[in-house]
């Protein structure tokens, strides 16, 4: 298990619930305290994103996410700002903290009328205090509705604790969600705010712990964690005056049929340049000597069959499998040969469909195999749909590590990687990583961290943030047309 100093926890929503009725019920932290501390969080990021802000509308749902926001808009108005709450939902269902809010903000002259009775204004600030993390299905009816309106108002829009619509454990658009230019969320960070679809609706993102002593936070199991870089990369050791070439281990990247040679040399490169001692590559003999003009440190070797891949898998410590293996007869053998070794693995692309094809005798859990599926490669390794791997990424790479053991890449926006004991999301990264060779070099990544002795579950951790934090600094040049190759620069920058 990683010790995740610097990282940060990520809860479900029922985590979050059980934080929150743990700081009331145990901490003797008054419920509308919380969320009168909600609000004014909620409020000063609103001011310092809008300083010269002179009209909310504030949307209220009818559960605790509406009480936020009618203390919010209390808060405005007492400031002298110009606010309207649009209610949403019967307000005879409102109860407890959420009523007394409701109540206060009344009593103070807050101005609070029926959506479907007055129009949304596309001026000033719109506040989305709706339906919060507590939604179960589908957006439906009137807040369906809603949502519509506040997309197409053209207004900037703040989130209170979650856009409405999207999942608080899942990142997936529930039907339909708001698109925020800001989230303000509380007390715990939703792992829905950060993979998934979450990033084009939540804006910026800001959290606040309402004040909630660090003792409740040890109350509540948490196995998630968000990532971050700087952390990991202190993980690696500072290399002594007599390092040597032998103590950074040999990476052996098999792969590049007919073809594809590209992908085996884009790995190959990505190994060398983040440290690997020594990189070999078992391709077809007729890719030699293109790889030998791109990437002559790179020791590529043409092998015509799993027989003649054997003596070099003993020379190796890490194997990469899959940068444009192909699915022939020749790449079945290669793959067969390199299971059957034992040798840590990092399997990648086509090596990973020929296992969900059953192409593989040793397909059984294994502990020092890397997986680094993208959705549609975990939708075959389970033998389901890529929209069922999308409805729940966490479930899904769950449900990888039980079926294949070790350490489990499940690429998109924001990876997952997870063991039997942790899952991991790492939220770095860009759209302009789609584009071709991408996972080519995440491959080569992984396997030179593992030939430099970082055990399986660091090693794909720092490889997905370095790749995707490369990825963000060379799209600082625009995102269209960035390749693979242009984050090796960067990654090799970034590792020092």
């Amino acid at each position: 298990m990683i010790d995740m100093p610097g990282s940060e926890r990520l809860y479900t929503a029922a985590q979050t619930r059980a934080l929150d009725h743990c700081a009331i019920h145990d901490y003797g932290i008054p419920g509308i305290t919380l969320m009168s501390r909600a609000a004014s969080a909620a409020f000063d990021c609103l001011l310092d994103n809008w300083p010269e802000v002179d009209f909310i509308q504030v949307l209220c749902g009818t559960g605790n996410n509406g009480g936020d926001g009618f203390l919010l808009a209390d808060l405005a108005h007492k400031r002298g700002i110009n606010v309207t709450v649009l209610q949403l939902g019967d307000p005879a269902r409102i109860s407890g903290d959420a009523l007394l809010a409701r109540q206060q903000a009344l009593g103070n002259g807050v101005k609070i009328a029926a959506f479907d009775e007055t129009p949304l204004l596309s001026l000033g600030v719109i506040v989305d205090a709706m339906l919060g993390t507590g939604l179960g299905g589908n957006v439906r009816d009137e807040y369906r509705e809603a949502i519509a309106t506040v997309n197409a108002s053209g207004a900037p829009v703040l989130a209170v604790d979650i856009p409405s619509g999207l999942c608080a454990d899942t990142g997936r658009v529930l039907g339909l969600a708001v698109r925020a230019d800001l989230t303000v969320t509380f007390i715990a960070l939703k792992r829905g705010l950060f993979t998934m679809a979450a990033a084009d609706y939540t804006g910026a993102v800001e959290f606040n712990d309402l004040g909630v002593p660090p003792e409740v936070y040890r109350q509540v199991d948490c196995d998630s964690y968000r990532l971050e870089l700087e952390h990991l990369l202190e993980r690696l050791p500072e290399r002594p005056a007599t390092a040597h070439k032998g103590l950074y281990g040999t990476v052996l990247v098999v792969g590049g049929d007919y073809g594809m040679a590209g992908a085996a040399a884009l790995a190959a490169e990505a190994a060398l340049r983040c440290g690997a001692g020594l990189v070999r590559v078992a391709t077809r003999p007729e890719h030699v000597a293109a790889l030998v003009a791109r990437t002559p440190e790179a020791m590529p070797l043409g092998v015509l069959s799993g027989q003649e891949l054997a003596p070099l898998i003993e020379s190796a410590d890490v194997l990469v499998v899959g940068p444009g293996l192909g699915r022939s007869t020749w790449s079945e053998q290669l793959l067969q040969v390199a299971s059957a070794s034992g040798k840590p693995m990092v399997l990648d692309a086509d090596g990973l469909n020929l296992l969900a094809e059953g192409r593989v005798v040793a397909g059984e859990r294994r502990e020092n195999r890397v997986l680094t599926p993208h959705p549609g490669e975990a939708a075959r390794l389970l033998a389901t749909s890529t929209a069922d791997i999308q409805a729940d990424r966490f479930d899904a790479v769950r449900r990888l590590v039980q079926r294949f053991g070790g350490v489990v890449v499940l690429k998109g926006n924001g990876s997952l990687i997870a063991d039997d004991n942790q899952l991991l999301l790492a939220d770095y990264g860009n759209p302009g990583m789609a584009s071709g060779g991408m996972g080519d070099v995440l491959s080569g990544v992984i396997g030179a961290l593992l030939a430099q002795h970082l055990p399986a579950l660091e090693a794909a951790a720092l490889g997905v943030c370095l790749h995707g934090a490369a990825a963000d600094i060379a799209a600082q040049d625009g995102q269209r047309g960035l390749l693979a190759s242009d984050l090796v620069p960067h990654m090799r920058a970034l590792l020092g």
